[in-house]
C-alpha cells in the first residue's frame, strides 16, 4: 500500500490545482487568489486576507455541492509542508472560525508528518438544511448470490445478517423475490450521514422513515439495488442508464469469485464511464486459499488492457481516505473485503462512502431537463413521475414541457407537488432524484423514456439519429437492417441499422451507424452514451448528431396502396358469381401490372397478406379451404369455378 501511496498524488496536489485554477479564473469573475496560497497564510490571517480565505472556502463549497476536503500545512506556491505544532493549532482554529461564519462543521480526517511539521486533512461540510441535501448515487451491480441486497440491508439497517440471508428480507418489493431470494427489479435504498459524518439511519420497528432520515442528513447515498441474474440483464442495464449513477459498486462473493454476469456489468460500468469500486463479501465463510486466488484474479482483470485501473487494497482508514479523494479524477479502483455477518471492514466502507463527492455539475441558470424513469398512479394524488435533474431548477407550479408522444409532440404540463426520498419540497435541482404529481394528465399518456423540459429550449423529437459505436461482442457479423435495443439514458427501444460507415461489423469493429427506431419517436441530444443490445451487450458509442425526418411515415404511407391493392382483387372475386371471369381476369392483369413489388420484403409481405387473406374464412384442413376462400386469383381456381355450374342442375334432378 505504502508503494500506491507514494505513487498517488495526495489531496493537497489535487487541491492545488483547484486553488490554481481558481486564481487563473477569479480576476474574471471575482477577487485574486493569489495572496492567500501560502501555507502560513491560515496561522494569523489579516482581515482582508481573512474575507479571501472566507470566499475562496465558500466557492470550493458551491463547487462540491455543500462539502470540500481541505488541507492544513499545504501551500500552493510549492513551498515545503508542514507547520510547527502551535502553528498548525492556530491553522485549525482559524479552519472552524472560517467553517462557523459559513454553517459548516469541520471534521479532522487524517494527521502527517510533513517535511516541516505536521499537515492535516479537514471534511468541511455544510450543516443540515431541512429542504436541501447532497445526494449520491451508488449503483449495486454483481452476480447472483454475490450478497448486494444483503449488504444494502446491513449498511441502511444497522443490523448484521445471520447468514441466511435476513437482512434482505427488508428490501425486497415483490412476493416472488422473496420466496426466491433473486432481486428482479430495480430498488432503492438510502443511507444517511450528517455534517460530522455520522451515520443517521435508525429503524423503527423493523422500517426506516425516509423523511425522518432526510430531514437529519446533509449527505444522502441513494443505492441503486440491481438484479444480477442473467435474466434480468435489460433492467440491470436500464438502472445504469436511465438512473444515472454517479458511482457503481461491484460486488464479488469471495467464494463464488469472478463468474456469470460479473465482467458483464463490470464492462457496463466501464462502458458508461462510470467509476467502479469493489467489495468482496462473504470473507467469513472463505478459506483464504480461495479468497487470495480470488483477489488474485480480480487485480489481473482490473490492470487488463480493457480496464486499465489501479487497484487499491483498503485496510486502514488512511487508504480509505486516498481513495476517496483520488477516486473521481484518478483510475483508482478501490477493493473492500467485507463481512456482513461479522461486520468486519464495514466502517471502512461507510468512511469511504461519506467521503463520495458527486459528479455531477449544473448551473441553476441553465434550462431545466429532467428525464423519466417510473410512472405511478397514486390514489387522491393523481400521475406521478419519477427520475433525475439534469440540469437546471425546477420550482413548485412550473410548467414544463412533457413528450414525445408516439407522434413526437410535447406538451405543456405544471407541476402540482414536488418530492425527494419521500419528503416534500418547494424545487429540485439538477443531479437530483424526484417525483413529481402531474395535474390533468392520465399514467397511460406518458411512458419511461419521456422528458419534461423547459420550453425555451423548444424540444423536438427525432426518429433518426447518427451515433459512433463499438462491437464488444457479437458472433457472427452486423450489418445493415439489424436490429437491436438501444439503452440511451432512460429510452430503451428497438431501433434498426439502416446504413453504416463499414459493410459489416464484427467483434472489436468501430463505426459510424445511423439508426432508426422502430415504434415512436425519442428525445435525444448529440453527446450522450448509448448501450446497443441484443441479449447480452454488443455495443456501446456515442449519439453524434440528430437526423430531422418524418421517419417511418414514409415507409408506411408507400405500403398502404400496395395493401389495398392487393385486397381488391379478393373483393371482386368475393362478390359471387354475378361478374364473369373476363372482369376478374383483368382485375387480376391490372393488380399484376400496377404493383410490382420493389425489394424482397415488399415480396414477402405481399405474401403474408395472401395468407392472411386466405385463411380468413372457415379453412380447417391444408387443401379445402383453398377453393372456397375468397384468395388472389389463380388458374386453377378460375378452372374450377367456371366448371362447377355444369354439374348442379343435373343433381337436383
Amino acid at each position: 500500500m505504502s508503494a500506491v501511496l507514494d505513487q498517488t498524488p495526495n489531496k493537497a496536489e489535487t487541491a492545488s490545482n483547484l486553488f490554481a485554477s481558481a486564481a487563473d479564473v477569479s480576476p474574471k469573475n471575482g477577487p485574486d487568489f493569489t495572496s492567500i496560497r501560502s501555507k502560513i497564510v491560515l496561522v494569523s490571517p489579516t482581515e482582508e486576507q481573512f474575507d479571501l480565505l472566507q470566499k475562496r472556502l465558500s466557492q470550493r463549497l458551491e463547487e462540491g455541492r455543500g462539502e470540500t476536503i481541505f488541507d492544513i500545512g499545504v501551500g500552493d506556491d510549492g513551498g515545503e509542508s508542514g507547520l510547527k505544532p502551535d502553528e498548525y493549532d492556530a491553522a485549525v482554529a482559524t479552519l472552524q472560525s472560517l467553517a462557523a461564519t459559513l454553517e459548516c462543521d469541520c471534521v479532522i480526517l487524517r494527521q502527517r508528518k510533513g517535511e516541516e511539521g505536521q499537515t492535516g486533512q479537514y471534511l468541511v461540510r455544510r450543516r443540515v438544511d431541512q429542504q436541501d441535501f447532497l445526494e449520491i448515487r451508488v449503483a449495486v451491480v454483481g452476480n447472483v448470490d454475490a450478497g448486494k441486497s444483503t449488504l444494502l440491508g446491513v449498511l441502511t439497517h444497522g443490523e448484521l445478517d445471520n447468514g441466511r440471508g435476513t437482512a434482505r428480507q427488508k428490501l425486497f418489493r415483490h412476493k416472488h423475490e422473496m420466496e426466491s431470494g433473486r432481486t428482479s427489479s430495480v430498488g432503492n435504498d438510502i443511507l444517511g450521514f450528517d455534517s460530522v459524518g455520522n451515520v443517521v439511519n435508525k429503524p423503527e420497528h423493523g422500517s426506516l422513515d425516509w423523511v425522518k432520515i432526510c430531514e437529519k442528513s446533509s449527505k444522502v447515498i441513494t443505492f441503486i439495488d440491481l438484479a444480477g441474474h442473467e435474466r434480468y440483464l435489460k433492467t440491470t442495464v436500464f438502472g445504469m442508464t436511465g438512473h444515472a449513477p454517479d458511482f457503481g459498486m461491484l460486488m464479488v462473493g469471495a467464494n463464488a469469485g469472478i463468474v456469470g454476469m460479473t465482467k458483464e456489468h463490470l464492462g457496463l460500468a466501464l462502458a458508461l464511464s462510470v467509476p467502479v469500486f469493489v467489495v468482496v463479501t462473504k470473507i467469513d465463510m472463505c478459506p483464504p486459499n480461495v479468497l487470495q486466488d480470488t483477489l488474485r484474479l480480480l487485480v489481473r482483470i482490473l490492470k487488463s488492457p480493457g480496464c486499465r485501473k489501479v487497484p487499491v487494497m483498503v485496510k486502514t482508514p488512511d487508504d480509505v481516505i486516498v481513495s476517496a479523494t483520488n477516486f473521481v479524477s484518478e483510475r483508482l479502483c478501490p477493493i473492500f473485503q467485507v463481512s456482513n455477518v461479522s461486520g468486519e471492514n464495514l466502517d471502512l466502507l461507510k468512511m469511504f462512502l461519506n467521503l463520495l463527492t458527486t459528479r455531477t455539475y449544473s448551473r441553476d441558470d441553465e434550462p431545466a431537463e429532467f428525464q423519466i424513469d417510473d410512472t405511478y398512479s397514486v390514489p387522491g394524488v393523481g400521475t406521478v413521475v419519477s427520475g433525475t435533474a439534469l440540469k437546471g431548477v425546477i420550482r413548485l407550479n412550473d410548467t414544463l414541457m412533457l413528450g414525445p408522444d408516439p407522434l413526437g409532440h410535447f406538451t405543456a404540463i405544471a407541476v402540482k407537488s414536488i418530492h425527494r426520498k419521500r419528503m416534500a419540497v418547494r424545487e429540485v435541482r439538477g443531479g437530483q432524484t424526484a417525483s413529481f404529481a402531474l395535474k390533468k394528465i392520465k399514467r397511460s399518456q406518458i411512458r419511461k423514456g419521456m422528458v419534461m423540459v423547459s420550453p425555451s429550449l423548444n424540444p423536438q423529437a427525432c426518429w433518426e439519429f447518427e451515433g459512433e459505436i463499438l462491437v464488444l461482442h457479437h458472433p457472427t457479423t452486423i450489418s445493415s437492417r439489424y436490429q437491436a435495443m438501444v439503452h440511451c439514458g432512460s429510452i430503451r427501444q428497438t431501433a434498426s441499422i439502416l446504413t453504416m460507415s463499414e459493410e459489416c461489423l464484427r467483434t472489436g469493429d468501430k463505426a459510424l451507424v445511423h439508426f432508426r427506431f422502430i415504434k415512436h419517436p425519442e428525445y435525444l441530444k448529440p453527446g450522450q452514451r448509448m448501450v446497443f443490445r441484443e441479449g447480452r451487450t454488443k455495443a456501446v458509442g456515442n449519439v453524434l448528431r440528430l437526423i430531422p425526418s418524418a421517419g417511418p411515415a414514409n415507409q408506411s404511407a408507400r405500403s398502404k396502396p400496395n395493401k389495398m391493392m392487393s385486397r381488391q382483387p379478393s373483393q371482386g372475386q368475393g362478390q359471387g358469381q354475378g361478374q364473369g371471369q373476363g372482369t376478374t381476369q383483368q382485375a387480376s392483369d391490372q393488380t399484376s401490372t400496377d404493383e410490382v413489388p420493389e425489394t424482397p420484403l415488399e415480396v414477402s409481405s405481399d405474401k403474408r397478406e395472401n395468407i392472411g387473406q386466405r385463411s380468413g374464412k372457415k379453412s380447417r384442413g391444408r387443401r379445402g379451404g383453398r377453393g372456397r376462400n375468397g384468395g388472389p386469383p389463380k388458374p386453377l381456381t378460375e378452372q374450377n369455378s367456371g366448371a362447377a355450374p355444369a354439374p348442379r342442375p343435373a343433381s337436383k334432378v
